[in-house]
Parts: C-alpha cells; sequence; structure tokens
C-alpha cells in the first residue's frame, strides 16, 4: 500500500505522530492563503510566517532523511480538487493526518477517496473525546468552572492541601492596572534573518503584493529552537510583570509584558504542556508574582482549551448566529486604519506593522468599537482571520460570534463585552478628544436600541437604569452624533 503523511501550517509539531519512514507532503492549503470558496487576503507577515515555519519544518524532516513534497500555494490555488489529483497522480492508497480542528478542512479531507487514519493533535492537553464529554449537554459555557476543574485534574499551582496557590483560583482582578508611561518596556527579541524568511518575504511580496500589511521587520521565529529561544526571552524579560499589566495598554507601544506566544503555539512550533511545565518551574525559582503565573496559566489551560472546546460543540452554531441583527459591511478605513477614532486608528496601524495586538487591544478597543458599528458578526469574522498572525477558525469562530461580538446571545459569556470611552481612557494613555464623543454616542445609541435585553441581564441592567436618567436632549444629541458616523462608514 502506497501511504503518505500530510503536515498542513499549523501542524509542525516537534514530537509528531505522523512522521515516521513514510513521505510526507506538505501543503499551503488555500484555506491559509486565499480560499475560493472562502476568500481572505491575510496578512503579509502571516502569509511569510506561515511559508517560512513550513519550509524550516522541510528542511528539519530532510535533515533527518525522510523524504518529502510540497506543494506551493501559487500551483494549487484555484483548483479545489488540488489534493485528490496529486494522491492519483501519485497512486496514493492511504493517508495519515492530524486532527485538524478546523471544520472545513477536516470536510475536505474526508470527501477523499482513499483510506485515512487520523491521529489526535498533540496542540492541546485536553483530548477531543474528553472535551465533548465535559461539555455534554451544556446550554451554555462557563470558562472559570472549566478552568478550575482543569487545575484540579493537571494537579497544577495546588498546595497539599488542595488549595489554589495565592489563596485563590483566579487573580483575574489582579491583572487589570494600568501602565504609565515611566515604567520601562523591555525590547522584543528579533527572528528576521534566515534564508527562509528571506525566502517567505520575496514568496509573499511577488505573490501576495495586494494584501494587507507590512512584510518588512519581521520579527517571529520559524523553527522549534527559536521559538523555544523566544520563550526565554519573555520568561527573563517579562514574565514578571505580565500579571500586573494584563490589561493595560499604551498607544505607541506594542506589546508591553505579554509573551506573544499564541502564533507559536498555535502552529505547533510550541508544545502547550512544554509552556506550562516551563513556566511553572521557572516562576518558582525565579520569584515571580503569582498572579503573574497564574495569569499566565489561565490562557493556556483555561481559555486556550475551553475555546477549542466551545468550538467543537457549538461552533457551527455560533458562525450562524447573529443575536443583535447586525448587518453593517466593514468599510476599507478599518483595514488601513483611517476611521478617525484615534484608539481605533492607533491600533490598526500598529496591527498593520506587526499582524499582532494583545488580547484587550482586541476585545475592548477593536471589537468593542465593531460592534458598536453593528458590523455583521461574519464581517468581523473575517477582519480577524485575515489581520492576525496567531488566527485559526477555531480560534476566532467563538472568540468573535462569542466573546467578541455576543453573536451567539451569551453562549459562553454572561454579557457582550462593550463600554463607552471611559474604560479605554482609564486602561491607557488615550486622552478625551473628539473620538470620544463618537464612541460614547454609539455606545449609548446601542444601549438605547437593544435596552429591552440589557434592562433584562442582571449584569447588564445598570447600563439600561443609566439610560433611563439621562436627559432626552443628550441622548437625542448622541443618537444623532452616532447615526451621523454610522453614515460615514461605506
Amino acid at each position: 500500500m502506497n501511504e503518505i503523511s500530510l503536515v498542513f501550517p499549523h501542524q509542525l509539531f516537534e514530537e509528531n505522530p505522523i512522521i515516521n519512514n513514510r513521505k510526507v507532503l506538505l501543503i499551503e492549503d488555500p484555506l491559509f492563503f486565499g480560499d475560493t470558496l472562502y476568500p481572505a487576503s491575510f496578512h503579509k507577515k502571516k502569509i511569510i510566517f506561515q511559508r517560512a515555519s513550513l519550509k524550516n519544518y522541510e528542511a528539519l524532516l530532510n535533515q533527518k532523511k525522510i523524504k518529502t513534497d510540497y506543494l506551493n500555494y501559487v500551483d494549487i490555488k484555484g483548483e479545489p480538487a488540488y489534493l485528490e489529483k496529486y494522491l492519483m497522480r501519485n497512486k496514493i492508497d492511504k493517508i495519515h493526518f492530524i486532527d485538524p480542528v478546523d471544520f472545513i478542512l477536516e470536510k475536505r479531507l474526508n470527501k477523499l477517496s482513499v483510506k485515512k487514519q487520523i491521529y489526535p493533535t498533540p496542540n492541546f492537553l485536553c483530548s477531543k473525546d474528553y472535551l465533548e464529554e465535559y461539555f455534554s449537554n451544556k446550554k451554555t459555557y462557563f470558562l472559570n468552572k472549566f478552568y478550575i476543574d482543569e487545575r484540579k485534574r493537571l494537579g497544577l499551582l495546588i498546595d497539599n492541601s488542595g488549595n489554589p496557590l495565592g489563596g485563590k483560583w483566579n487573580l483575574d482582578q489582579e491583572n487589570r492596572k494600568s501602565i504609565s508611561n515611566k515604567i520601562i518596556i523591555p525590547n522584543v527579541k528579533s527572528y528576521n534573518k534566515n534564508k527562509f524568511i528571506d525566502g517567505a518575504i520575496n514568496y509573499t511580496n511577488s505573490n501576495f503584493s495586494q494584501n494587507h500589511g507590512s512584510p518588512y521587520k519581521f520579527w517571529f521565529p520559524t523553527n522549534h529552537s527559536d521559538a523555544k529561544s523566544w520563550f526565554e526571552n519573555f520568561l527573563i524579560t517579562r514574565f514578571y510583570n505580565y500579571g500586573d499589566y494584563q490589561d493595560a495598554i499604551l498607544k505607541n507601544e506594542h506589546f508591553l509584558f505579554h509573551s506573544l506566544l499564541s502564533p507559536l503555539i498555535n502552529n505547533g512550533l510550541l508544545n502547550p504542556n512544554y509552556v506550562v511545565e516551563r513556566s511553572i518551574e521557572f516562576a518558582l525559582s525565579n520569584n515571580i508574582p503569582i498572579n503573574s503565573l497564574e495569569g499566565f496559566i489561565r490562557q493556556i489551560i483555561g481559555w486556550r482549551e475551553f475555546i477549542r472546546g466551545v468550538y467543537i460543540l457549538d461552533g457551527v452554531k455560533q458562525r450562524n448566529s447573529n443575536f443583535f441583527d447586525n448587518q453593517n459591511k466593514i468599510p476599507n478605513s478599518f483595514y488601513d486604519g483611517t476611521t478617525g477614532i484615534e484608539p481605533i486608528d492607533i491600533t490598526i496601524k500598529k496591527l498593520l506593522d506587526t499582524s499582532y495586538n494583545h488580547h484587550i487591544e482586541r476585545l475592548m478597543i477593536l471589537s468593542n468599537f465593531m460592534l458598536l458599528c453593528e458590523f455583521h458578526p461574519t464581517e468581523v469574522y473575517k477582519w480577524f482571520m485575515e489581520m492576525y498572525i496567531d488566527s485559526y477558525d477555531w480560534v476566532m469562530v467563538p472568540n468573535v460570534y462569542g466573546m467578541g461580538q455576543f453573536a451567539d446571545g451569551g453562549l459562553m459569556s454572561t454579557k457582550p463585552y462593550i463600554s463607552s470611552s471611559n474604560y479605554i481612557k482609564k486602561m491607557s494613555d488615550y486622552k478625551s478628544g473628539e473620538w470620544t464623543k463618537i464612541w460614547d454616542a454609539l455606545f449609548w445609541r446601542f444601549i438605547f436600541k437593544h435596552k429591552d435585553y440589557f434592562s433584562k441581564n442582571m449584569r447588564t441592567v445598570f447600563m439600561a437604569k443609566s439610560l433611563e436618567r439621562m436627559d432626552n436632549d443628550k441622548l437625542s444629541n448622541h443618537i444623532k452624533t452616532a447615526e451621523k458616523f454610522l453614515n460615514t462608514l461605506t
């Protein structure tokens, strides 16, 4: 029997269960570079990252004397049956592949007319079966309970009596300090010099010249060794202050004290189990504050695993939902940072430069404002998929339709994540200006439009009551200001 193993751009595992003596086919699948059925203009740095990492992985396999084939996107784009034709041309009888954690890719692979052997992904701490059993018959999903259960199951950050280190399971309340310009922000190490990155930049400039973002000053590692070095750099230079300033924003800083590990874990260059074990080991031997350690671990074993669980169980339901019936399209100004709203434009320009924002910039600046602008949730999903270096379907469906846009009506969050400009000013160095008038106008217009919902939700009833106390002329002016801005979004 003629067999082959398939490797996609998000499956670059150091310990890969399908890598043995079989030939390996590395694939720049259109879903990751630009699909005919699901068109997307991915950020140039995401294209570079995927191409350089996949080429690095090919070289690693060749060093191990493993035979490989490589399908370039430019050779297979616009050809939905490219893989079927490759298998027939090479007389392949059976394919081996890892669970892609992607509904569309999985569906396409299952349609292939050869025998298949599917392997569990090593990219998560929870198995698919465990998540399906844990979340079975759940009408809603609660992160905190899942996270605590995972801490107990894995025996992490627990004392001999079974109690959480630091006295609380969740120290999120201690992750919310604003940050001053006097705090010294460490530089992030850059990995922009090797032949794979140079080649990927040339490939991107030649074939994706019209895509969003800058291809230059690429800074992410693209192999396992550099990824571990990058992780160590975070532990040494940023881990200590990570907890205090996890939710902080500085308009002229890209990364603050964040780990920047999500692209490397999501594409397989770093193993999440290794990240958890090493971060705990480092923290306990270097006096890292417990709010930094717990806050970091929570993102890996809590949020990341939780998001995948929601995706598996209800991702299809989420991506077909639109609770607030938002219908607006995202205009070009949200792709080039020319909306006229200072925090939005600065955040987008940082994104165009790096293909990265930290989670509060994503949730409480961009997604918050997009919801107030009533963009269709699928428009928002597509925008996030295109723009971020760490974006994959399993990541963005729950994060956008559930967390960011509340399109699922509360399947995984108890309230919409919206705010007035006050939150932005509190957590950042943005000052009041014309943008605050527009932002606040959109906020109160949204509350007014959906006041029935906000008045019936225990966590948002205070917003509805504030609206009731508002002077009619003030509310009328808010609505006029908001409508005027919305009319510019064409």
